[in-house]
């Protein structure tokens, strides 16, 4: 068994999705944006007000780095952005397998403005409304995120179990 990555926009269950699948099958759940928390030393708003998103960006890739490099299997909740670049892709594909969580524009800021948490971990990455923030960046980011995933599971109008249990049959029927 390799590591199973989760990737999407913010707000679109990864974390959530993921403890549920490291249950299911006893494994840890890895949340990529915690890993770079740490290894940082200070929170990701901080990050990008003293660095900007592209220190943010590289720790990414470190912190990818190092949690793909782990020779246990994990279900790695990804950060939104973590597969815009070409070598995290490779790293991706080279170390496990990918599924991409996908939500509709409203849904994604509907529970993105109701996890206190996101809000105030993640800063906004332009300086557009947060809904045409959303759909830009979904867009900008489509073929990425089609690069990296094997499987997309839209989670529109689904519990967290029942994407949980949906991405469970794939990966133990492939």
């Amino acid at each position: 068994m390799s590591h199973l990555f989760l990737a999407g926009y913010r707000g679109t269950g990864k974390s959530s999705i993921a403890a549920l699948l490291a249950q299911r099958w006893s494994l840890p759940a890895v949340d990529l944006d915690a890993v770079v928390q740490e290894l940082a030393g200070r929170s990701i708003a901080e990050i990008f007000a003293d660095a900007g998103e592209a220190e943010f960006r590289r720790l990414e890739s470190q912190a990818l780095g190092e949690v793909a490099a782990r020779h246990s299997p994990q279900i790695v909740a990804l950060g939104g952005g973590a597969v815009l670049r070409e070598e995290n892709r490779r790293v991706i594909r080279s170390s496990g397998r990918c599924v991409r969580l996908t939500a509709s524009v409203e849904t994604i800021a509907a529970r993105i403005a109701g996890d206190g948490v996101t809000a105030a971990q993640r800063p906004p990455l332009t300086r557009l409304g947060q809904i045409e923030e959303i759909r830009q960046l979904l867009e900008a980011r489509r073929e990425a995120y089609e690069a990296a995933a094997e499987w997309t599971v839209d989670t529109e109008g689904k519990s967290l179990a029942e994407v949980a249990e949906e991405i469970g049959r794939w990966w133990e029927s492939s």
